[in-house]
């Protein structure tokens, strides 16, 4: 990496005749105070809602942007410290809106998003597993080096003995309600549903349980987001008025009944969580994060897997005519808790269709939006300063996302090289 160049900016012309009188006069000229304010220079800047900026300019006072411009029109005030970022990409930091990280004890809960922030994820969704004292103390927290934490709780979904006890089972609407009821205290925006036999293993909610759910949340001022599988549960899902999928639909193509039914339902999200496209990719720029012998496991698993290509092409098929359709807000996020899992989702985002800065935009504005993050998205004047510097324009390759120079989150560096000798024994390049 190449390390970024720091100046001064030069003082006001008033400052100027002030110092040139006070060196006339035989006295010292007092140094520019310092002022707390870093203007990154000479970048092109994809603001996150689909403008670029070829040459621009972010000023940032402590965590807050302050101005986003042009280069030849931003004002840099007095005092400034000045990074040149010339030649390099400046885009919003991530927002990964469903994530399970793992148990939640605090400090195993703070490296999993230490590991979202190396790779440049601002904020993060737990859906489903974010419970627990833990939680939701880092909930509240502005946490060094980490993403910010939001969790859903619990979750609702019909019994599933053997597989998880997490969620609230309900099988009445009575229980259907009171869960939501309960969830309703928590300070919570989204609740999630599962809509899913889990291949035919158990009964699943039908359209009575989750049409109760999804009323008793709206009643609370809750937005209910599903995990879904099959193209009729989609449909019933729609009719009982859900806000957003936390899956694309998996068994079949859509068809033209559902694409009318999201276009007569605006403001529902789309959370694709595409699986593996099962062919082999290169795993090489994962290191920095990852111990070689564990690297060297994962790099020799990825063969060709048919099955997983079919799987992929059905959600491939169904997100690009969605996208295209322009009948749902396409939203990100990546079912795991891999820091680096976002990177590799946006690429099979492109694989399926969509083009890079459509991606950029779901993962960064439209996921900002569906968290109701006013101050994330979007690189603009009063937002926080959460932003990814890049070597390279990831509008030209979608994977140039993982060629990252520095991560800042509220407006302070990530230090990325003491994550990376913590967790793999040297410094990352």
């Amino acid at each position: 990496m190449h390390p970024v160049k720091l100046t001064k900016s030069w003082p006001a012309a008033g400052s100027l005749l002030a110092l040139l009188l006070a060196a006339a006069c035989g006295g010292e000229a007092p140094a520019p105070e310092a002022t707390g304010v870093t203007a990154y220079e000479g970048a092109r800047v994809i603001v996150g809602n689909g403008d670029v900026i070829e040459a621009g300019t972010l000023v940032v006072d402590q965590d807050r942007l302050t101005a986003v411009g042009d280069s030849a029109s931003v004002e840099v005030p007095e005092g400034a410290a000045r990074v040149d970022l010339s030649g390099r990409t400046v885009m919003p930091a991530l927002i990964d809106t469903h994530v399970h990280l793992r148990a939640e004890d605090r400090d195993t809960l703070v490296e999993d998003l230490q590991r979202k922030a190396y790779y440049g994820v601002a904020a993060v969704l737990s859906l489903g597993r974010g419970t627990g004292e833990a939680a939701f103390a880092v909930r509240d927290e502005a946490v060094p080096d980490a993403a910010r934490y939001f969790t859903v709780d619990r979750g609702i979904t019909a019994p599933e003995p053997g597989r998880t006890e997490v969620p609230f089972w309900i099988t009445t609407e009575e229980e259907a309600r009171a869960a939501v009821q309960e969830l309703s205290t928590l300070g919570l925006d989204w609740i999630k549903i599962w809509v899913d036999d889990r291949g035919g293993q158990f009964d699943k909610l039908t359209p009575e349980l989750y049409g109760a759910v999804i009323d008793e949340a709206h009643q609370n001022g809750l937005r209910v987001t599903a995990h879904v599988f099959t193209l009729e549960d989609a449909k019933g899902l729609l009719e009982a008025g859900v806000d957003g999928f936390a899956h694309g639909i998996r068994d079949m193509d859509v068809d033209d009944e559902v694409v009318e039914m999201f276009r007569e339902r605006p403001g529902v999200y789309l959370v694709p969580n595409l699986p593996g496209p099962g062919v082999p990719v290169d795993l090489s720029w994962i290191a920095g994060t990852i111990p070689a012998d564990q690297l060297e496991q994962m790099q020799a698993q990825q063969v060709d897997r048919p099955e997983a290509q079919e799987a992929f092409g059905i959600q491939a098929r169904n997100l690009e005519r969605l996208s295209a359709e322009g009948v749902v807000i396409i939203a990100f996020g990546t079912d795991g808790g891999a820091g680096w899992s976002p990177h590799a989702e946006m690429e099979d985002m492109v694989r399926a269709g969509m083009t890079a800065a459509d991606v950029i935009v779901a993962a960064t504005q439209s996921s900002a939006a569906m968290m109701r993050l006013d101050d994330l998205g979007t690189l603009e004047a009063g937002k926080s300063a959460d932003f990814i510097v890049l070597e390279a324009n990831p509008l030209d390759d979608i994977t140039n996302t993982r060629g990252i120079v520095d991560v800042y989150l509220r407006g302070e560096a990530v230090d990325r090289e003491a994550l990376s000798a913590a967790w793999v024994g040297g410094a990352s390049d």
